[in-house]
């Protein structure tokens, strides 16, 4: 289990290892809007989070007039260099005759490159808000989903992405939206999902005032919780994408959980000073690639019961071994 050790905000900011802009009273404001949201989502059933994700951020947003995804400036050549080197990762896994899946796409900027290089993109956001101003081409759908569910014909994706999006959903809806995604991969195709590392976390707002994510990051993994989650839901080839000078390889998933196992022993504040240099900070962020076997019957997949899916998403990951 994650070590929860105590700390206050007399500690902020330089005990996590992390700076910010805001005042600490600020900084608590915003902690305590969005911890109270998240245990609202945590408490809610199935059904009312297919509603509830897009009310929580709006509600969010209106309460905390100063968060950073509001205030923040971003030049559009450090908006390129983001878009740039997400696409170095995928280029590995792409053709040009390849259909690509975006889930969580935002502003749609990484989608939009993509489509340049591939047969068709699809680009999937929660929020109609963000897509509606976009401007794609014949060869990119931009389509509004519930979170969870990816309403795809079956078998007709090559490459998913994902890039900080599986730490917002709740642990069940999480186990959903893989095999929704597994069920739109063709057989051998790939799913890479990129996420802050639990390890040197947390990564939301609760990272000046907790030692565990408590705020809309709903569950912060590790590689080898991945491992688990992905491979008890149906996929394998797993592996973790190691980023040196623009240029990634593939290793296995061993390699980094051997490192977070070392780091996993240390005291919360030790983890986080040296988790948090540059160069773990590298080594750990998460880029999770994983596959459909080839050998994946079509009517196998996407047929877990939601009882297995709540049992595997809570039972099956969490531990480092």
């Amino acid at each position: 289990m994650a070590r929860r050790d105590s700390m206050t905000p007399d500690d902020h900011p330089t005990a996590h290892g992390k700076k910010a802009a805001r005042n600490v009273a600020d900084l608590r404001r915003h902690y305590d809007v969005e911890r109270a949201l998240a245990d609202r989502l945590r408490a809610s059933s199935k059904e009312e989070r297919r509603a509830l994700y897009g009310e929580i951020y709006n509600e969010l947003f209106a309460r905390v007039p100063d968060h950073p995804q509001l205030t923040r400036k971003v030049s559009p050549e450090k908006s390129r260099r983001k878009y740039l080197g997400e696409y170095r990762l995928i280029a590995k896994f792409t053709r040009p005759d390849s259909h690509f899946l975006e889930i969580g796409a935002g502003d749609c900027a990484l989608s939009l490159h993509v489509a340049k290089h591939v047969r068709s993109v699809t680009a999937f956001d929660v929020s109609d808000t963000i897509l509606k101003d976009i401007a794609a081409p014949a060869n990119v759908q931009l389509r509004v989903f519930d979170g969870c569910e990816i309403p795809v014909e079956e078998s007709s994706i090559d490459v998913a992405y994902s890039n900080q999006v599986i730490e917002h959903l709740h642990p069940d809806d999480a186990a959903l939206q893989l095999t929704s995604v597994l069920r739109a991969l063709r057989p051998g195709g790939c799913y890479v999902c990129v996420t802050p590392n639990r390890i040197n976390g947390p990564h939301d707002i609760s990272q000046f005032f907790d030692t565990v994510a408590s705020g809309l990051h709903m569950k912060e993994y590790t590689y080898r919780d991945l491992e688990r989650l992905f491979r008890s839901l149906g996929f394998d080839g797993t592996r973790a994408c190691i980023g040196v000078k623009g240029r990634f390889f593939a290793v296995p998933v061993g390699v980094v959980a051997a490192l977070e196992r070392l780091l996993s022993v240390l005291p919360a504040r030790a983890r986080m000073a040296v988790g948090r240099t540059p160069l773990f900070e590298r080594l750990l962020i998460i880029r999770f690639l994983a596959r459909r076997p080839r050998s994946h019957a079509p009517e196998s997949v996407g047929l877990i019961s939601s009882e297995s899916v709540r049992l595997i998403s809570s039972e099956s990951i969490g531990l480092i071994s």
